[in-house]
């Protein structure tokens, strides 16, 4: 061999070890900053735990659409959701999970659901005072006729005229809903604050009043409605409760409004805070509410860990006893598979659930799978009489493409498992689906680094290396 030769093969065993070790310090490094995220109570990159795991309350709230164009529910979901969450945080509740959750497309009856998590709150009614009083805002016109004769069905049915209740609702019914719908409601809300009255134009001096200041598009509705009905009445309903009518005396723009219902300066503020906190645009009910004390989900992520910890020692104890030293490689690959996805959790971030953990599990023995691929690949090169570079070179290459559209399938299955699934299945197809992209980038870097850094040797070239490279690499 040339000096030339041994220098440029000198050159390249350096740089071999030298990507092995960059490799391995990666992981080592990674390895220890999750450690300390774990440790450290005031980590950057805390783990997320969901609600199975860490313990808190889940509340489902169903929203009424029935009173709204199809075209609008997205919207008005995402407005609603952003005003739950936005007033959650106003509480200091640790790490709020608030999303919108339809049923599926397949379900004869359409249903908009408001699925809150709040970790740490077990107490479902201290859960539900979390969330708190969301007043839904309203504004109606009043039909003077009917509403006129409602109030003399009233006035027979109190004064014993009309005394039966059947007689008297059919009466009441016939007359209809004096209230008109305008459509302006809390969703066109900027904001609302507590203000005194100064005493003029007929009104008490320093009465508690709560000033409201529409949206754009809010406030050329307001303009709208008022320039048409001078004159009229405009009820503010809130939560349903007529709370104050006020006469249209012009037109009124600038998008801001007063409600007044003869309030003490507390109620005021209370309804001020409320309305800029929670103006629901959608009246909303309690569905369902389920609790998970924190002991028991100790105990799930306890089993969920030491199950991967039994199915990672298994799976690494195979590989050793079949493969030998590409069996290690392969354990220490599987291995920097996990300090990359754990990474991942802590990096991106990913709310870890029970679901998820399986799918965690199960993808351990789906990383190692790209592995197989190619030592049973470097078998057949060895056996050929090729060294391990070269083996390993061809090994990979003739088993890329089994990895590649094994690797796509299972990523096209958890997509679909996430766009259709609940947020069960939902969890369990997000972390499955880094899983397999993490075990794609596992086998081709790690892997392969870490095989093109033992010496380049055939397998009949010493009893030392035959015994390592035997086993699994015999005929």
């Amino acid at each position: 061999m040339s000096d030339k030769s041994a220098v440029n093969s000198g050159s390249e065993t350096f740089l071999r070890f030298f990507r092995a070790f960059v490799t391995l310090g990666v992981i080592g490094y990674l390895a220890f900053s999750i450690y300390n995220n774990v440790v450290d109570e005031n980590a950057k990159h805390p783990f997320k735990l969901g609600l199975d795991l860490a313990g808190g309350s889940h509340l489902v709230y169903e929203a009424d659409v029935s009173n709204v164009d199809p075209i609008e529910v997205s919207e008005l979901m995402n407005v609603l959701r952003d005003v739950i969450e936005r007033r959650i945080n106003t509480f200091g509740v640790s790490e709020p999970i608030v999303y919108v959750e339809s049923s599926s497309f397949v379900s004869e009856e359409k249903r908009e659901r408001l699925v809150i998590e709040l970790p740490g709150i077990t107490d479902v009614g201290e859960a539900v005072a979390e969330i708190g009083r969301t007043p839904l805002l309203e504004f109606k016109l009043i039909d003077r006729e009917k509403a006129v004769a409602q109030e003399d069905l009233y006035a027979k049915f109190e004064s014993g005229e009309i005394d039966d209740i059947e007689n008297f609702t059919s009466l009441m019914s016939a007359v209809g809903d004096p209230y008109i719908d305008t459509g302006l409601t809390g969703r066109y809300l900027e904001t609302a604050k507590l203000e005194f009255t100064s005493g003029q134009g007929g009104q008490m001096a320093n009465e508690p009043i709560v000033s409201i200041k529409f949206n754009a598009e809010g406030g050329d509705l307001f303009a709208s409605i008022t320039r048409e009905n001078v004159g009229e009445q405009l009820a503010i309903f809130l939560d349903g409760e007529i709370i104050s009518a006020p006469r249209i005396n012009e037109a009124i723009t600038g998008g801001t409004a007063i409600v007044s219902g003869g309030f003490t300066p507390e109620e005021a503020r209370e309804l001020a805070k409320n309305l800029s906190f929670g103006a629901l645009p959608l009246p909303i009910s309690l569905a369902s509410t389920q609790t998970v004390g924190s002991t028991l989900g100790q105990e799930v992520l306890d089993k969920g860990v030491t199950a991967g910890l039994i199915g990672l020692s298994l799976v690494v104890l195979f590989m050793v006893l079949w493969y030998r030293l590409p069996g290690l490689i392969s354990g220490l690959a599987l291995v920097g598979y996990i300090v990359l996805v754990l990474a991942l959790f802590q990096l991106i971030p990913v709310t870890i659930t029970a679901a998820g953990l399986a799918g965690l599990i199960i993808s351990i023995g789906m990383a190692v799978d790209a592995n197989v691929l190619v030592f049973e690949r470097m078998k057949e090169e060895l056996l050929a009489g090729k060294g391990t570079h070269e083996a390993a070179k061809e090994g990979f290459s003739r088993a890329w493409g089994a990895i590649r559209d094994g690797n796509v399938t299972s990523i096209l299955s958890a997509v679909i498992l996430f766009w259709f699934g609940t947020s069960m299945v939902k969890g369990f197809a997000l972390v499955f689906g880094i899983g397999v992209i993490a075990s794609m980038i596992s086998a081709i870097v790690i892997t392969r680094t870490l095989l093109m850094a033992i010496p380049d040797v055939k397998k009949d070239s010493s009893k030392f290396w035959s015994f390592l490279l035997s086993s699994g690499f015999s005929k």
